[in-house]
């Protein structure tokens, strides 16, 4: 088939089996997500020679299958399922089961095409997960510590008290573990050398920057605005200019870099300047650290692609 025509893959992944359907043939069949049933996914799906093949992010479901898949040479791409449901309420399909949602990815596939991207590695994969696993930690922490401050009985107070501790100790286990994974490469340890030259930037954010958005420095700096989500989307309607507004994207560095944008305004010059600047013009505090965001996100896509630290103007 030519590229107009091609195969198209939807899969939609759950606990116990894949429901796979092909575009345009209409073909659907379904295979256990056992690992050693994924011989039978990727067998006849290596037969149809797919122009692309599309999964939705689940929690992790996905990972191994698109590992397979790509394993075996076919181009497979990992989506947000956000993009799919408001594909299926565009193409009027509200109804919801595993064979349908399979159809819908699939024909996701073939009108919006994804770009296929290469998959991380199992060590990447482990670093993303240490990184995630910290982050739920520390937001159980500053639970614990906002009920603390309410706490009226005292056995409530050192109960909540040893539960910060215990936290406290599971982060600092989870912060050498993640320490001797970035250290353990090389390829890592370069790259958050080089983040890290930038005032306001701490192995926090350089490390969460490795795991989650290994695309840094490999897209231009409006892809990857709009891929952490602080690039402001347009709400105009006629001669109506409605308010710009950032949404979607990678809520997990776009928490962390908002944190090092506050400290980058106070010890980074040209973030400081900017926020300054926008303070001054009387835009909000949050407009300004957005904007901080998006220019300190900038600044780190560039060092990373120009392969060179912090230069001071």
């Amino acid at each position: 088939m030519d590229a107009k025509t091609g195969v198209f893959v939807g899969i939609d992944v759950s606990k116990q089996r894949l429901d796979v359907h092909v575009r345009p043939t209409g073909e659907s069949f379904v295979v256990a997500r056992a690992d050693e049933a994924l011989a039978g996914l990727v067998a006849p799906l290596g037969a149809l020679a797919p122009q692309l093949i599309v999964l939705e992010a689940t929690g992790g479901l996905q990972v191994k299958v698109a590992a397979a898949l790509a394993a075996a040479g076919l181009p497979v791409a990992v989506v947000n399922p956000r993009q799919v449901r408001d594909f299926a309420r565009a193409i009027g399909r509200l109804a919801k089961t595993d064979s349908i949602d399979a159809e819908v990815i699939a024909r996701f596939a073939e009108a919006v095409r994804p770009e296929p991207r290469p998959l991380p590695t199992t060590a990447a994969q482990m670093l993303a997960a240490l990184v995630a696993r910290k982050c739920e930690l520390v937001a159980l922490r500053t639970a614990e510590k906002n009920r603390r401050r309410h706490a009226a009985a005292d056995f409530v107070r050192r109960d909540l008290d040893a539960s910060i501790e215990a936290l406290a100790r599971r982060i600092d286990a989870l912060d050498q573990e993640i320490d001797q994974q970035v250290k353990g490469s090389p390829i890592w340890l370069a790259r958050e050398n080089l983040l890290k030259s930038v005032p306001g930037v701490g192995p926090g954010l350089a490390r969460t920057l490795i795991a989650e958005l290994p695309e840094l420095g490999r897209l231009g700096r409006r892809k990857i605005a709009a891929l952490v989500g602080v690039a402001p989307f347009n709400r105009d309607r006629g001669t109506l200019r409605g308010k710009r507004t950032i949404w979607g994207g990678r809520a997990a560095v776009r928490a962390i870099l908002y944190m090092a944008a506050v400290s980058a305004a106070r010890c980074n010059p040209a973030i400081a300047a900017l926020y300054k600047r926008l303070r001054s013009a009387g835009k909000p505090a949050k407009v300004a650290l957005t904007a901080c965001m998006r220019k300190l996100l900038t600044i780190l896509n560039a060092i990373l692609r120009n392969q060179q630290p912090w230069q001071p103007a």
